[in-house]
């Protein structure tokens, strides 16, 4: 489908998903343009592998030569270079249905889940890679040893990506494995309930029937709800095939969580054919990705971690990673929430978890472009849910807050999917 499409106009390309795609097309030979709102680390890099980038959305930006025109999903149809590609008949995808159609051209494995599908999904295509497969693999972040970062080209038959969740995108894709992680509440402002979620899910996996292979958690009470057609389950009991107890995985990055998320490439790479000795190797000497338990430097004797968590049990893993790795240590977490609607919908959860850290600083809630929310609810309430927590205006506030309140020898988590990452990095300077 993508072999006679030679040029290709992306929308919004500065996100890690739809840049990735982008790489693909530079790799692939394609003639490639696109824009977004503003220039950034991301465009430039694109622009340097031979983008036509544009800062700024025109009309003016649509090559008229353009086959096909990808954009972001937050990019809404009013936009002035979708209005120009309606005009000139280009044919337009968002950026799950670019993925979709991707994965028809291989043997595709889809990573799952409400959360680890990034950190799975590197640890897999690491694995393949080291066992000769020669994998493309698409991830939501930045693998180090990846020399596109978000992306791997390979020429085997095999594709690893990931399948987002949100407004249930993964049902775009075409798998012959699905590995699922876990199932909990998320995206409310899109899903009914958790009933909901958990339907979808069984949706997606009813895609397998007949051709594919469930690669699921046991230990995930509503991913256990699913009917699997053929399936294989990871965890910790008798029950699994992949027993972590039996495995005995070793790592170097710390949290239960990871210890799954391995667990899970393990049990995937092993139905493809992959030794277990390969997998273990890997695994030992996997030492992350970009804001996924990032320690990304030190501040006045603190040690400053980038997490990309904005889940409650995001939250209460990457603590109990932190007290795992820094035993004794005071945590102090600067979490700035993701979306007024997650919020409000778990805010009871995020309450909890964000107990469970030593201090709390809670910068206003960061609303994402492009999704209508209420502003009915701010990080001043989930503040004073949690005993002692510091609300800060945004994150110059909670930078003076946080300057006041470090020790030395602390451990400061600056977590959320929002901007709150430029902080830990300026911080750790």
């Amino acid at each position: 489908m993508l072999e006679g499409i030679h040029a290709i106009h992306f929308i919004g390309t500065g996100g890690i998903g739809i840049s990735a795609a982008a790489k693909w097309c530079i790799a692939k030979g394609k003639n490639v343009s696109g824009s977004d709102l503003r220039s950034s680390p991301v465009t430039d890099e694109l622009s340097r592998r031979g983008m036509d980038f544009r800062s700024g959305h025109a009309s003016s930006n649509v090559p008229e030569g353009a086959q096909l025109v990808v954009c972001s999903p937050a990019v809404l149809e009013t936009n002035v270079e979708r209005v120009r590609a309606t005009e000139l008949g280009i044919p337009q995808w968002t950026y799950p249905e670019f993925l979709g159609a991707l994965s028809k051209e291989f043997s595709t494995i889809v990573i799952s889940g409400t959360n680890g599908k990034s950190t799975t999904t590197a640890m897999l295509g690491l694995i393949l890679e080291a066992a000769g497969y020669d994998p493309t693999v698409i991830v939501g972040s930045l693998v180090p040893s990846f020399e596109l970062g978000n992306l791997r080209v390979g020429s085997g038959r095999f594709l690893v990506v990931e399948g987002c969740e949100y407004r249930a995108h993964m049902l775009h894709l075409n798998p012959e494995m699905i590995v699922l992680t876990n199932i909990e509440e998320d995206h409310l402002d899109f899903y009914r309930d958790l009933d909901h979620i958990r339907d979808t899910f069984q949706t997606f996996v009813d895609k397998l029937k007949g051709k594919g292979l469930a690669v699921w958690n046991m230990n995930d009470p509503e991913s256990r709800k699913l009917n699997v057609d053929r399936g294989v389950a990871y965890g910790f009991g008798v029950d699994a095939e992949y027993d972590g107890d039996k495995i005995g995985l070793k790592l170097k990055i710390p949290g239960r969580f990871n210890v799954m998320n391995a667990l899970a490439a393990t049990a995937a790479a092993m139905e493809l054919g992959v030794s277990l000795e390969t997998c273990k190797r890997v695994l030992a000497e996997f030492t992350g990705i970009w804001r996924r338990f990032e320690r990304v430097g030190s501040w006045h004797g603190t040690d400053v971690i980038s997490d990309y968590g904005h889940h409650p049990t995001a939250i209460r893993g990457t603590v109990e990673a932190a007290r795992e790795m820094f035993p004794g240590r005071r945590i102090v977490l600067c979490f700035q929430p993701h979306q007024h609607s997650r919020t409000k919908e778990l805010f009871v959860d995020f309450a909890d978890a964000l107990k469970t850290a030593d201090v709390v600083v809670i910068p206003e809630i960061y609303a994402v472009a492009g999704r209508m929310e209420g502003d009915d609810i701010s990080s001043k309430d989930l503040a004073a849910k949690v005993p002692g927590a510091h609300y800060a205006a945004n994150l110059a506030e909670a930078e003076s807050i946080l300057r006041d309140i470090v020790k030395t020898d602390d451990v400061l988590i600056v977590q959320g999917a929002g901007d709150v990452d430029d902080l830990a990095r300026k911080l750790a300077v």
